[in-house]
């Protein structure tokens, strides 16, 4: 539970601020979300609501096996749904807009579930530094919108191994095919919204050249139960493609892995692709078909089958859902976007994430489409609601309004003791979709939750066991070419084709030029 003092309130309600800068102008810059299939609103405001009553005692339970900073460097390391969109933003954003909700309907006080606030905001803040730590900064907003995580040593791997391919190549074209089928099938799986695709980046690969990262999420059996039985024949739940481009300047990565680039994202200026997986029991990214340039453009051709199959048997099942159903299943999207830290810390139970709070469930009739869009514009774009308005004087960062999206903690909590410290564990929960059947799709195989919680209870990279987790960028340019850096290298080098062994001691200068346009 929270320790309340002067200084965490002060940690807490800097670190609310910031969220509530970053949220308004991600929604002020964006177009308004909606779709001609899912009730997105209605199905968003349950979300929020569902997370204010059931995340905090989750991360408590995670935060007590793994704690939030290990899991940072858990997933800075690869690839995981622990990612800007999801866990670094969306966990505390979609959280605290839950308690904005119950506030304006006055069913809370700001002085409410104050424990809670603290706790959730404490986990996200601390699993923000350690996941932001080679840049240095607590979200992408913070660092210029950029999103560039990753270490060296990756990327020097990446640089080395990826193919290099042409306009109209095979390889281009089935990697042009995979990525658009990969962002419509993920788009799809998670009720049309964007928590299934991240991007990160870009990171400088010289000669005009930029790589960005292009990740896609939950794509077969696992966590969500509308996926048994789809894409079965898909050998991974995630897949990473690193994308290479000349004379492309990504501008912004913002912190919902959404990017711009000048003169714009044209396939004709990708010079280079590549294909991993990662999960929680990967220990780094697994090349997927990298032997060569064939081998690759046969599996993407091959997965883009399997998920151009996939897509039409998802809408086929999605088709037959009632309203209600739509909501739950997008609500449930949205909410469980935390998930994977109970993965990582081996917690996961399908119940926790995948039900609707009863408590919530009282709410539904209210949320029909015309409140839902109202209040939500109200609430995120507008600023509208009386409770958001600050004094006649302020001006908020980014715009002329003396108004926040979200509510600070007020201080009188530290010396009057009416308040409440939290919201109570979460209550049973109930959902309208069929339940959970199928097994879970990982690097270890398909495999029952059980099993998957035991194999991550029991697994630590090797490139964070013991001291080497504390062998960060700034102790390598000091220290490269010794032997303790030389085996951290090795462990990333580890499958590459043509950097395995190498160690610490290359530059650029000195890697393949695999990544070279062909001639």
């Amino acid at each position: 539970m929270a320790n309340l003092n002067y200084r965490t309130l002060l940690e807490t309600n800097n670190y609310l601020r910031s969220l509530s800068d970053t949220t308004y102008w991600l929604c002020i810059t964006r177009t308004v979300q909606e779709s001609k299939l899912f009730p997105m609103n209605p199905y968003m405001l349950v979300s929020y609501l569902n997370s204010f009553y059931r995340l905090p005692t989750l991360l408590r339970e995670i935060d007590a096996a793994t704690p939030a900073e290990e899991l940072g460097d858990r997933a800075r390391e690869v690839s995981l749904k622990v990612d800007t969109v999801n866990a670094a933003w969306g966990m505390p954003a979609f959280y605290l807009i839950g308690r904005e909700m119950l506030m304006n309907w006055g069913l809370l006080r700001p002085t409410d579930a104050v424990d809670d606030v603290v706790d959730v905001l404490d986990f996200s803040r601390r699993f923000n530094l350690a996941y932001h730590r080679n840049d240095g900064h607590l979200t992408n907003k913070e660092f210029g919108d950029r999103s560039q995580f990753l270490p060296e040593r990756t990327l020097q791997v990446f640089e080395s191994d990826l193919h290099g391919v042409v306009p109209g190549d095979r390889l281009h074209t089935a990697a042009t095919k995979l990525v658009a089928q990969l962002s419509q099938y993920a788009f799809l799986a998670h009720c049309e919204c964007r928590i299934g695709l991240h991007n990160s980046g870009p990171y400088d690969f010289g000669n005009n050249r930029q790589m960005i990262m292009r990740d896609f999420f939950d794509l077969t059996e696992g966590d969500y139960p509308w996926l048994d039985g789809i894409a079965t024949q898909l050998p991974f739940n995630n897949l990473t493609i690193p994308i290479v481009f000349k004379g492309t300047n990504f501008h912004l990565m913002d912190d919902w892995a959404s990017f711009e680039a000048e003169p714009g994202y044209n396939a004709a200026n990708i010079e280079a692709v590549g294909m991993y997986t990662s999960d929680a029991l990967t220990d780094g990214y697994i090349p997927v078909g990298m032997d060569d340039a064939d081998t690759l453009a046969d599996t993407m051709e091959q997965y883009r089958e399997i998920l151009n199959e996939a897509t039409t048997d998802l809408w086929k099942r999605i088709a037959t859902w009632s309203r209600e159903q739509m909501i739950d299943a997008g609500a449930l999207v949205y909410s469980s976007v935390g998930k994977d830290f109970a993965h990582l810390a081996g917690t996961y139970r399908q119940d926790d994430w995948f039900q609707v709070d009863e408590r919530v469930q009282r709410f539904k009739p209210l949320l029909n489409d015309e409140y839902g869009r109202d209040n939500l514009g109200e609430m995120v774009g507008l600023l509208g609601l009386p409770h958001q308005t600050s004094n006649e004087y302020t001006m908020a960062r980014y715009s002329d309004l003396n108004r926040n999206m979200l509510t600070g903690i007020p201080y009188s909590v530290l010396t009057d003791d009416d308040y409440a410290p939290t919201a109570g564990d979460r209550f049973t929960g109930s959902s309208s979709l069929p339940g959970k059947t199928g097994v879970w799709t990982t690097s270890a195989g398909r495999i029952d939750i059980d099993d998957y919680n035991t194999r991550a209870r029991g697994f630590t990279p090797a490139v964070l066991d013991g001291g080497n987790r504390y062998l960060d960028e700034e102790w390598v340019k000091w220290n490269h070419g010794t032997p303790q850096a030389d085996e951290l290298y090795r462990l990333a080098q580890r499958g590459s084709r043509n950097l395995e062994g190498r160690g610490s001691g290359l530059r650029r200068a000195d890697l393949p030029a695999a990544s070279e346009t062909k001639e």
